[in-house]
């Protein structure tokens, strides 16, 4: 598997300096809630914002490759080896922030579609990579760094803060955490996903010494191509990587005759409607055009996907929160709904997760939840 480097990743943001602070300010645009751009001299004028505040994000781009290099160190750096060497995390504390170091080798591998091409259903938000590639190579700044909240954390040297609050990311599950649920709960030994969470899963469950066999589905070319190169690291289990909708995959006889009744645990974090965007013309949301076509002709029919290739007594498990997008759908309740007239809940576990994007004015918890069901 081939990861980004340090010096990979700054040669991303190489480019000219504006030689003078005037310039910076005559020669800037911002980039407005309404995704119009503004001259910034006649932005700072309008909004009452001074010249020593705009020098501090000035200073900024001179300097950027400080923050850039912290930045790659703390979220992109993979450390090696790749294996899982703790105990796992107790099933009565199940949380997704918990060494946080196994998610970077996920983020590195797939940091364009993590930090760039996923995008929010809610409008205003633009995706990270883009907000640092306006500032730093395109003279454009976010609005969001100019208002009276952003500047307080800049005034304190805490430009990482509002780069990390401000900016959209695409959630990522602990490879750990997988890891840690299919030792102490799920105890799984021929698993399947309908999704591969950026190879998040196929890298927790590689590492539990119970797995023999690991099916995944997805519909992003690359993320296919990189887990499967991925799981060659573990030839002990037998591995089959499927870049298809997993809702086609209820209707492809070849596969409901191969799997019928085979695993012992189905798991995934489904995609939470327009909460992300993923890439690619095959997603669900691109496919169905309303909420409710959705829950039917996505998420119904994957369910009884799941049905169908789980052995009787089999375990289902996927993760939820109860945001879901800009229609503030409680896709918790709609999902489990749904859920609930092919399977019989088993138990429902808390999972701490602070770090995922929930919509300004949204129910905001700071928790998903983990159901389980049973065949």
């Amino acid at each position: 598997m081939r990861y980004i480097s340090l010096r990979q990743f700054l040669k991303l943001f190489e480019g000219d300096n504006p030689r003078t602070f005037s310039q910076f300010i005559h020669n800037s645009s911002v980039l407005t809630k309404q995704s119009e751009k503004v001259p910034l001299k006649t932005y700072m004028k309008e909004n009452n914002i001074s010249k020593e505040d705009m020098k501090l994000i000035y200073d900024h781009i001179l300097h950027r490759m400080e923050y850039l290099t912290r930045f790659y160190e703390t979220s992109l750096a993979v450390h090696m080896p790749l294996s899982i060497i703790e105990p796992p995390m107790p099933k009565t504390n199940l949380d997704n922030n918990s060494l946080v170091k196994y998610k970077n080798a996920i983020r590195n591998m797939h940091y364009r579609n993590i930090l760039q091409k996923t995008q929010t259903g809610n409008p205003g938000f633009i995706s990270f990579l883009d907000a640092l590639f306006n500032l730093y190579l395109r003279n454009v700044v976010d609005y969001k760094l100019l208002t009276p909240n952003a500047f307080d954390h800049i005034r304190q040297g805490k430009f990482g803060s509002v780069f990390f609050w401000f900016y959209f990311r695409a959630s990522i599950m602990n490879p750990y955490f997988v890891y840690s649920i299919n030792e102490t709960i799920l105890k799984g030994s021929r698993v399947f996903t309908p999704t591969l969470g950026w190879s998040s899963y196929a890298y927790g469950f590689g590492e539990s010494k119970k797995i023999q066999e690991y099916v995944g589905v997805d519909v992003i070319p690359d993320v296919c191509q990189k887990t499967a190169e991925f799981m060659e690291q573990y030839p002990h289990i037998k591995t089959r990587i499927i870049c298809q909708p997993s809702e086609e995959l209820a209707r492809d006889k070849s596969f409901l005759t191969k799997y019928k009744g085979h695993f012992d645990v189905v798991f995934f974090s489904p995609p939470y409607y327009e909460l992300e965007l993923y890439p690619g013309k095959n997603q669900s949301t691109t496919v169905y055009k309303t909420y409710r076509d959705w829950l039917e002709g996505y998420w119904l029919a994957t369910i009884r996907l799941c049905y169908h290739v789980l052995i009787p007594g089999g375990k289902m498990c996927y993760v939820l929160s109860a945001s879901g997008g800009k229609n503030e759908n409680n896709i918790m309740e709609d999902m489990n709904e749904i859920t609930n007239t092919v399977f019989k809940l088993s138990r429902t576990v808390g999972m701490f997760n602070k770090n995922m994007y929930i919509p300004t004015g949204s129910n905001r918890e700071s928790s998903e939840k983990i159901m389980i069901f049973r065949k």
